[in-house]
């Protein structure tokens, strides 16, 4: 017992009330965020009020960005821009909340599997 509290294992708990670090059991030379790295993450970020910014990234560098921009402010009713970052690579940007507008495009005309589509927010 340490400082009046009764820890589990101090309490003679069961090994499976006891806490454990799940990630104890995985090498350091196994990398686990692998199959996330090629994703394609779409988020949306609060600007002011109910306002909102949906920024697409991760899209495949091959992909016509001005085309895909023209295809998403025509299908939504919005408009958007193109960013251009060292770290991020090339960000899509659109007026709202388009997180599921977004991936139901991109799934649907077959630019991005759904399994490689992370939505992330609410």
């Amino acid at each position: 017992m340490s400082g009046g509290f009764v820890t589990a294992a101090d309490a003679g708990a069961p090994d499976f009330i006891q806490s454990t670090d799940p990630l104890d059991s995985v090498e350091s030379s196994e990398n686990v965020t692998s199959k996330r790295d090629n994703a394609v993450h779409i988020r949306c970020q609060q600007r002011s009020g109910r306002k909102c910014i949906t920024s697409i990234q991760g899209l495949h560098p091959d992909l016509d960005n001005k085309r895909l921009l023209k295809a998403f402010k025509k299908q939504f009713s919005c408009n958007g821009s193109i960013i251009k970052d060292k770290e991020l690579g090339t960000v899509l940007q659109l007026q709202g909340d388009q997180r599921d507008n977004a991936s139901n495009f991109l799934t649907v005309q077959g630019i991005v599997k759904k399994g490689s589509l992370v939505t992330h927010g609410f």
